[in-house]
């Protein structure tokens, strides 16, 4: 029996499915995502948003292509609204590389991306990326308990180091007028033909572009990249290392209940980062 979400996209498409098949993520929602070929010889992505917070995010992710179109993202093909939202993109899968491993070339081609991006034009709202409500080393300072429970530095090495942390992450350059993917990592991208292209448009922001760089950062070093201070992207740290700090020993969330350790280990670049662009003792 044909899934619910290709039958949905036959409609949606005006086409009958052939073969269809069940995509394991490699990202941390725990949504349903498929691949299909049609009739008429095209193929296509399926995501189906049922968790939450994932319908939401599938609207704005529609909403995000309604704004802007780019060799940096996917063919927009289809949407249909719902309980569970169902969001058609080009199928990448056949003909793309999923890093990791990273070949020679790739991280600067994922930064050829990322300036296309920042150029962008857009023909619509979005949200500002300085008035998004991140969180920070302000929640750290509110609530320590869930960040000093991860074991990763002591309650005497936070008390002597939120004050600077606290100064750095407010100044931390946010405003901007750019396109901001917000979410960029390995799971979220490929490359095709030398050329990167993001995935995963629900968070889109408008802001300072060098956000992108930094966030991506540590992931990429857990990949085997280089150190974030090759970047050029300093001023984020501290920003970057409080996002981390506030949310890896938090419950995890019911739609992704394999995130929380993700977050720990991004912490764990981010935070000596943080440090050293201080000028503060890593413990």
């Amino acid at each position: 029996m044909k899934p619910d979400a290709v039958t949905r996209a036959e409609r949606i498409l005006g086409t009958e499915a052939e073969n269809w098949a069940r995509v394991v993520s490699r990202g941390y929602s725990i949504n349903e995502h498929w691949t299909a070929g049609f009739a008429d010889g095209s193929r296509a992505f399926l995501k189906l948003a049922s968790v939450d917070p994932s319908p939401q995010w599938v609207r704005d992710e529609r909403h995000v292509f309604e704004c802007v179109d780019g060799a940096f993202m996917p063919l927009f093909l289809g949407f249909e609204d719902g309980d569970k939202p169902l969001l058609i993109l080009e199928d990448m899968l056949p003909d793309a590389r999923w890093p990791p491993p990273w070949h020679q070339g790739d991280v600067d081609a994922v930064l050829a991306a990322l300036r296309e991006v920042a150029s962008a034009p857009l023909t619509g709202e979005l949200p500002r990326l300085a008035t998004n409500g991140w969180t920070s080393w302000h929640d750290v300072a509110q609530d320590p308990a869930p960040f000093l429970e991860l074991g990763i530095v002591s309650a005497a090495w936070l008390e002597r180091s939120l004050p600077a942390l606290l100064e750095a992450s407010d100044r931390t350059p946010l405003d901007g007028e750019s396109l901001v993917h917000c979410d960029v990592r390995s799971d979220n991208l490929c490359l095709r033909s030398g050329h990167a292209v993001l995935l995963d448009w629900n968070h889109a922001r408008i802001g300072n572009p060098e956000f992108d760089v930094a966030f991506w950062l540590p992931s990429l070093v857990l990949e085997g990249g280089p150190e974030p201070e090759t970047f050029g992207v300093d001023e984020f740290a501290v920003f970057v290392a409080g996002f981390f700090a506030a949310l890896a020993g938090l419950p995890a969330p019911a739609g992704a209940p394999r995130v929380r350790s993700f977050q720990r280990a991004q912490l764990e670049v981010a935070l000596p980062w943080a440090s050293r662009v201080l000028g503060l003792p890593v413990e």
